[in-house]
């Protein structure tokens, strides 16, 4: 018997088989497009979401052994993309993601009517453009034919199960996402509805994440090559299901994902109110009875494509050439040591802890002398350097953090994971399973399905480190000098960087 696990991403998705032990029986993997109709506006289709969810559970269904038929999957989703869709769960537009920066008059209306410290009171979310109630908002707003329409408005998550044929139940990491559901009373907060003219009905019911919703049915599970009886359960938020996936569900134990974006998730044993005066989030772990907070910045993976792209296209020839990875031949030249540059990586705004949608990114340093090889270890650093800043607040508020665990696509990178360790000034382990946020989505379909007695056990045995990375001493008294420099950077940049977006 195997769990499968899905991981709804902003630009891909990957679907992978797992045996009850946590062992990758196979997998598969399709990307799509992000949409920019318009300054500022970020979009997926959701109905090319669906065709590659569809894909990669047929590819990676096909390619597992026979002989163990998955019993119940689950799904890993991105935060706050949110699409109306109508009775029949047809999408009625296209989803509004994470990043687009449409939404700034709306959180100034729910700022006006309810005040930050309520909201985040209340969904454990520092107000910020990105909620979820605040892109419905907008389309009531903005296109009331659009919102009338709508039976409801789904992440992906929920979207997923009402394409399998389910009932469309959000868990509560994405309800709390969402910066409308009131995570100690388990409920929808009226409060901020009201304020946005939301209607309750239009939102999906809200259910713990692990909650078995049903089994697919016999016709769905027929199109995409499943066995009959299949059970669907929640599953959650993309960076606590990696957290899970990682092993992280102690206090003290944090994930670290490295990839389009990169994120910092400690658990926490409960609700903390600090954070948010610090600009972090504090809301329900996928593992029940705890909680996480996240320290990410927009700009991870997404600004060494970026290098990729407009740098390296010698190396990407010579991968394509070769057969190589594009990214083993632009990293191969570096050393561990500490760089000549510095690299704000806001290319799409900011994470935590400053939440500023309209911040850039920048290179410091620059001289005649200065090589792309320069550039390319400047945003090695920089995009860590911004995680070490984000580490240090969280410690501000009360966070203990003594073991990081490593997933994601920068896990590939020995040299990368050693740079990053001497940063941080604390030890980097690797999980086995480095997609462990489809490992934690398969961990929730069997904490449904009753094959786990709970979560955080079961991650806790199936997560096992494989791989350590400990600071050099010498260099990370170095990045303590070079991270209190760069700490200064974006306050100093704000106001010429807001200037230049007016």
């Amino acid at each position: 018997m195997s769990l499968l696990g899905l991981d709804v991403g902003t630009t891909g998705c990957k679907a992978i088989v797992f045996s009850e032990e946590g062992q990758i029986l196979s997998s598969a993997y399709r990307e799509y497009p992000l949409v920019f109709p318009r300054p500022g506006w970020i979009e997926l289709d959701p109905n090319l979401v669906w065709q590659a969810v569809e894909e990669t559970i047929k590819a990676a269904v096909s390619a597992a052994p026979r002989k163990d038929p998955v019993r119940a999957l689950a799904a890993s989703v991105q935060g706050e993309a949110v699409c109306p869709v109508d009775s029949a769960g047809n999408p009625l537009a296209n989803s509004i993601v994470t990043f687009d920066s449409r939404t700034l008059p709306q959180a100034e209306q729910l700022r006006q009517a309810v005040g930050e410290e309520r909201v985040y009171q209340v969904s454990g979310q520092p107000l910020h453009p990105m909620g979820t109630v605040l892109k419905i908002a907008w389309w009531r707003q903005e296109q009331p034919q659009v919102y009338e329409r709508a039976a409801r408005f789904v992440c992906y998550g929920d979207f997923v199960l009402l394409k399998l044929g389910l009932p469309p139940v959000m868990d509560e990491s994405m309800a709390a996402r969402t910066m409308g559901y009131d995570i100690h009373r388990h409920d929808w907060c009226e409060d901020i509805l009201e304020a946005l003219r939301i209607d309750r009905e239009k939102l999906p019911q809200v259910a713990q994440s692990g909650t078995a919703i049903g089994e697919i049915p016999c016709r769905v599970c027929e199109q995409l090559g499943l066995p009959r009886g299949v059970l669907a359960c929640t599953g959650g938020h993309d960076q606590p299901c990696g957290a899970l996936g990682a092993g992280a569900v102690f206090p003290g134990r944090a994930m670290y994902a490295i990839g389009t974006v990169e994120c910092l998730t400690p658990a926490l044993p409960s609700f903390n109110p600090s954070l948010g005066r610090q600009g972090f989030p504090c809301y329900p772990h996928v593992a029940p009875g705890q909680y996480v907070t996240l320290g990410f910045n927009f700009g991870g993976g997404s600004v060494l494509r970026w290098f990729r792209d407009n740098f390296a296209r010698a190396e990407v020839e010579r991968a394509r050439e070769t057969g190589r990875d594009p990214y083993d031949l632009m990293l191969q030249p570096l050393d561990t040591r500490p760089g000549k540059l510095l690299l704000l990586p806001h290319f799409a705004g900011t994470g935590t802890p400053w939440l500023d949608p309209l911040a850039k990114g920048a290179i410091v340093g620059l001289t005649l002398a200065s090589t792309p090889q320069d550039i390319l270890k400047a945003i090695l650093e920089g995009t860590t350097y911004e995680i070490a800043l984000n580490l240090h607040r969280m410690q501000e508020a009360g966070v203990a953090v003594h073991e990081v665990r490593a997933i994601g696509g920068g896990t590939k990178s020995p040299k990368w994971l050693q740079i990053k360790a001497d940063i941080l000034g604390l030890e980097l382990s690797v999980p086995a399973v480095s997609e462990a946020a489809c490992l934690g989505a398969a961990i929730l379909a069997g904490c449904g399905a009753r094959i786990y007695d709970d979560a955080a056990s079961a991650a806790d045995r199936l997560a096992r480190p494989v791989a350590h990375f400990a600071p050099d001493a010498v260099h990370a008294a170095r990045h303590q000098e070079r991270l209190a420099i760069y700490q200064k950077l974006y306050p100093a940049l704000r106001e010429i960087v807001h200037a230049l977006e007016a």
